[in-house]
């Protein structure tokens, strides 16, 4: 039998009448402590196995990606754009799997000579063969990429090769119990560190070839952020963090923003928002304002000749009602109504109404977005964000129509306040209420700030403060 499809079909039905076997006679049920550990092993070998051939797979296919004429490629002939986008189909595994995969590709698969055909060997030969056995899984080769990379520039090929064979000799558990994957990669960074004290590359070099920064696919609504980054990079976005979360004003700290009551005379300005978001959570809050920022400062490059917009999909009933989802383009899970209504509030809303069938019978937008003109008078008008406590900076804020324009609120300044990301997306939890009176933003905040319950006029803007002292 020399068909490959072949021999791992009747692999794949040995398999399962094994386990059907198993199963049929409940022998997980009634074995022996010793025996389901054992059978635990048993199967995470197998699993191994097969993970280093499925690694061995993904090489030919990059091979048939590399070598071939665009027309001739084995991703081309199946529509997809590349092996990652391939074996995702056929294997049914997640983008983060198929990345993994293709991490490991490089280090162990085999070239070909292109003068003579002889097989070339792989980058990491030993642990290449101590994947096919078994001895080391994914995991554990993934983990140990990053320092063997190091010191492959820095060492001879003799040297690499008995640091990869002690890492293979710890995998298989020669001298101890067989290593897991975080003490394989504490065993390669110690032996970096052995054999390569001075470091492979002057820090700078090392560290622009490390730098990067992946996207997670999304579980349970958060989507995971990976990566490094170059340490001014970081310090930029730190000092970004700070001007949002500790702002200054005109030299001195921003002392939030003032209220008066209804008879215009001062409140109590030291009134400040219990807000109780981690540190994390600020930092994300403030991530989400500098995209927002950066996405209308209009200084970004284009895509298919339109800024680069958010799309968020959502049935105009679901909107309306509340209740149901929507969907944001390039997140593969959905997302609350309450996202539709923030980015709504402060972008367009293309109405397209299609039959039972899916044709589009109409398009038509709905221009909703505040002019330059109108955001600088709102800015000075609240000064920054409207909530109390809260001093986040005009220029990172963005416009709410206090009543929805899906409700027949006008795109007007009498009715656009400033709120910042994290209140704006807060809003509807109703701790906060806002309203306009007479083109004047007014807030009724929850107990804790204010047990009177009264609607409070609110700005940080010096002009009106200046203005309402000389009246």
């Amino acid at each position: 039998m020399n068909n490959l499809a072949d021999v791992l079909a009747q692999l794949d039905a040995a398999v399962e009448i094994a386990l059907g076997e198993v199963r049929g006679a409940g022998l997980v049920r009634g074995a022996a402590d010793g025996d389901v550990l054992d059978a635990a092993a048993t199967a995470a070998m197998i699993h191994r196995r097969l993970e280093g051939f499925l690694v061995e797979v993904t090489a030919e296919v990059q091979d048939r990606v590399d070598y071939r004429a665009h027309d001739e490629r084995i991703t081309t002939a199946h529509g997809c754009r590349n092996t990652s986008e391939l074996m995702q189909r056929v294997t049914r595994c997640s983008p983060s799997t198929a990345a993994v995969y293709a991490r490991i590709v490089p280090t162990v698969r085999e070239g070909v000579s292109p003068t003579s055909g002889e097989t070339l060997p792989a980058d990491l030969p030993v642990l290449r063969e101590a994947l096919l056995r078994g001895d080391v899984g994914v995991d554990g080769m993934s983990a140990l990429i990053g320092p063997l990379a190091d010191l492959r520039h820095a060492v001879g090929a003799d040297v690499l090769s008995r640091a990869e064979s002690e890492l293979a000799a710890a995998a298989r558990g020669v001298a101890a119990p067989p290593a897991r994957w975080q003490d394989l990669r504490l065993l390669a960074q110690v032996l970096v560190a052995y054999l390569d004290p001075d470091g492979a590359e002057p820090m700078g070099a090392r560290a622009m070839r490390k730098r990067g920064m992946t996207i997670g696919a999304t579980r349970d609504g958060l989507v995971p952020l990976h990566g490094n980054v170059l340490p001014e990079v970081a310090a930029q976005l730190q000092r970004l963090f700070d001007s949002i979360l500790n702002p200054k004003v005109d030299g001195c700290a921003a002392s939030g923003p003032r209220f008066v009551d209804s008879e215009g005379r001062d409140g109590d300005a030291a009134g400040r928002s219990d807000d109780r978001r981690t540190r994390a959570q600020k930092q994300h809050d403030a991530l989400a304002t500098v995209l927002s920022v950066a996405a209308r400062a209009g200084e970004l490059p284009t895509i298919g000749g339109a800024a680069p917009t958010l799309i968020v999909s959502v049935r105009a009933e679901d909107f309306e009602s509340g209740v149901g989802r929507a969907d944001v383009a390039g997140v593969d899970e959905p997302v609350s109504i309450a996202v539709a209504r923030q980015v709504a509030c402060t972008g367009s809303i293309e109405r397209v109404v299609m039959d039972k069938n899916g044709r589009i019978l109409s398009l038509g937008v709905d221009d909703r977005v505040f002019t330059h003109h109108q955001r600088r008078a709102i800015m000075i008008r609240d000064g920054n964000c409207i909530i109390p406590g809260c001093d986040v900076p005009a220029s990172w804020c963005e416009i709410h129509h206090v009543e929805e324009h899906a409700r027949g609120g006008p795109t007007h300044t009498d009715n656009g306040v400033l709120l910042c990301w994290h209140h704006h997306r807060t809003l509807d939890t109703g701790q906060w209420q806002i309203r306009m009176n007479a083109g004047v933003p007014q807030v009724r905040g929850p107990s804790w700030w204010d047990s009177s319950g009264r609607w409070r006029a609110v700005t940080s803007s010096r002009v009106r403060q200046l203005d309402r002292l000389s009246g």
